[in-house]
């Protein structure tokens, strides 16, 4: 049973939905180490400058990446046929990093967007190696394909890891292995807009992704341009990785988890999916996000250190109730 078969129920779990992300945007707002009332900004104009610059940039900046990752996972596993990977686990965001390592030592003033454009061509390149040794492997064993992107991706974060250590770059890459809001400023973050409008571009496109879902015969069969969406699938992924890397740094798990766990409760079919998705990976980011702050209060724990605790959990208790099921 899904939402969509559910009829009226269906309104009030989009209705519960909603008012939970409202409410995690509204705590993260108030929640840090200056005391902010919401009802003093009218007349209070530090509290209302601590929100324009700090608090909401921030909220928005954990909204987007959250939604976008969750996104780039479920597209990521379509490409894949394969329910077990996404951008973290298949060499994407090695990739990104390691791109931003390359454009930093050619351009070392190079600004966050031509970064974030170097890291989108490296990670386009090692999705689709990645893409082309995955679709080789024997389809009868599905975990071959995350062990082998976790391989890659190894491979790949070693050798960022080995050039960093080599230049004395390592705390430079730290940056962007590690995920966290801490740094976010109004000005430092506004090019997650973009990973939004790839997020919107996926749901334009999510009847064609269903389509490549089924495999290549399946699609050409059906008359899908399978090439091309391939590519439009790649570019999504990698676009959206890239992006959070530069900006926030590498936040694992969460298209991984969110898609399997809302496929189970929305269905299949990636046009009712997607909002999903989108929904409960912006939930799921904001809620760590918010932990974090409070965890060690007045200090900070980062997003991607709870969200692999986090993460973890929330991916075993997938395998072990995928098992009892079986």
């Amino acid at each position: 049973m899904t939402v969509e078969s559910i009829g009226r129920p269906g309104l009030a779990y989009r209705a519960i939905g909603i008012a939970t992300l409202l409410a995690l945007f509204v705590t993260s707002l108030v929640v840090g180490v200056s005391d902010l009332a919401i009802g003093s900004l009218s007349s209070d104009p530090e509290a209302l400058q601590l929100i324009m610059i700090s608090r909401l940039p921030r909220t928005l900046a954990a909204l987007l990446a959250g939604s976008a990752l969750a996104i780039a996972g479920l597209v990521m596993q379509t490409l894949a046929r394969n329910r077990f990977v996404e951008p973290s686990t298949a060499g994407t965001a090695q990739s990104a990093a390691l791109g931003i390592l390359v454009v930093t030592l050619v351009w070392p003033n190079a600004s966050l967007g031509w970064k974030a454009l170097g890291a989108a061509a490296t990670a386009l390149a090692g999705t689709s190696i990645f893409l082309m040794f995955a679709h080789r492997l024997p389809p009868m064993q599905p975990f071959l394909v995350p062990l082998f992107g976790l391989v890659y991706g190894g491979i790949i974060g070693s050798a960022a890891t080995f050039a960093a250590w080599h230049l004395d770059l390592l705390q430079y890459l730290e940056v962007w292995i590690t995920g966290e809001f801490s740094g976010v400023l109004r000005g430092r973050y506004e090019l997650l807009w973009v990973a939004g409008a790839l997020v919107a571009l996926a749901w334009w496109t999510a009847d064609r992704l269903t389509i490549l879902s089924l495999g290549r015969d399946a699609s050409i069969g059906l008359g899908l341009n399978y090439a091309g969406m391939l590519r439009l699938g790649l570019v999504i992924v990698s676009a959206i990785t890239a992006l959070t890397v530069v900006v926030v740094g590498t936040i694992p798990f969460v298209g991984l988890v969110v898609p399997n766990l809302m496929s189970r409760f929305a269905g299949e079919n990636l046009r009712h999916t997607l909002p999903w998705v989108a929904g409960g990976g912006a939930a799921l980011v904001l809620a760590c996000d918010i932990l974090g702050r409070l965890i060690r209060f007045p200090y900070e724990v980062p997003v991607g250190t709870i969200l692999g605790v986090v993460g973890a959990i929330l991916f075993l208790v997938l395998l072990l109730g995928r098992n009892s099921n079986d």
